[in-house]
């Protein structure tokens, strides 16, 4: 029986990535990945990097990739599943960061569980939880809401959803938002939670990395045209009522 390794992977700046994870990721069989030749690249880069390739074993190959996304989960979960069995380890990788949060691989986890193979978790970047940590938000409970519904009768409800929740527990909410939906969901939210103070947290651990806050109205202006990886993070008051 083999090993699954579900590796975390920088979400910008590859010194990010740590010791465990480079050495799992030049030692398995295989790696299974939403972007194969994104990976691969990934892989070379790292081995170049002499402060990085001083953990990795040079006379090792290099695993052979898998692709790992939304339209070959089912069958690339079974063929990852069949290679554990076998004896190979294999480590599921996403595009950035941590595998599963808000990215394919919760039915391999699933189904390895199943058929008692050991997974193993990686940890290291997380843009949620970086994010999270700079926001100057309380951090002591939080809700990550991955990214709003496309349909907008579904991001209101959800918006909606977030004052009686506020009511039984105050928490943190944390949501991913591709940027050119940013706007449309800082207008929806406004409509549901009125002008209220949010945080704008975008291409983190890169060189324009920004971490903003401020008004819905005033974020709207600030970010007119939004570019990067966003994450979007609110804390409602205790005695919000909408």
């Amino acid at each position: 029986m083999g090993t699954l390794f579900i590796v975390a992977t920088p979400i910008g700046n590859l010194e990010d990535i740590s010791i465990r994870a480079l050495k799992t990721l030049f030692s398995v069989d295989y790696i299974a990945s939403e972007d194969t030749r994104r990976t691969g690249l990934l892989l070379r880069v790292l081995k170049k990097r002499r402060e990085l390739s001083q953990h990795v074993d040079s006379m090792h190959q290099a695993p052979a990739l898998i692709r790992y996304d939304d339209h070959t989960e089912q069958t690339a979960t079974i063929e990852i599943l069949e290679h554990v069995m076998e004896g190979k380890s294999v480590a599921l990788v996403s595009d950035a960061g941590t595998p599963l949060v808000s990215d394919p691989g919760y039915i391999l986890v699933k189904e390895a569980r199943k058929r008692n193979v050991p997974v193993i978790s990686i940890p290291g970047a997380s843009a949620a939880l970086s994010a999270l940590t700079s926001s100057g938000l309380p951090a002591d409970r939080f809700m990550f809401l991955g990214y709003p519904p496309e349909k907008q009768s579904h991001r209101l409800k959800l918006f909606h959803s977030l004052t009686p929740i506020n009511r039984l527990i105050g928490v943190t909410y944390v949501m991913y938002c591709a940027p050119h939906k940013l706007l449309v969901i800082l207008e929806d939210m406004g409509a549901a939670l009125g002008d209220i103070e949010v945080v704008i947290c975008r291409e983190l651990t890169k060189i324009h990395e920004e971490c903003w806050k401020g008004k819905i109205s005033d974020a709207q202006t600030h970010f007119a045209n939004p570019k990067g990886e966003i994450v979007l993070l609110l804390r409602l008051p205790s005695h919000a009522v909408i």
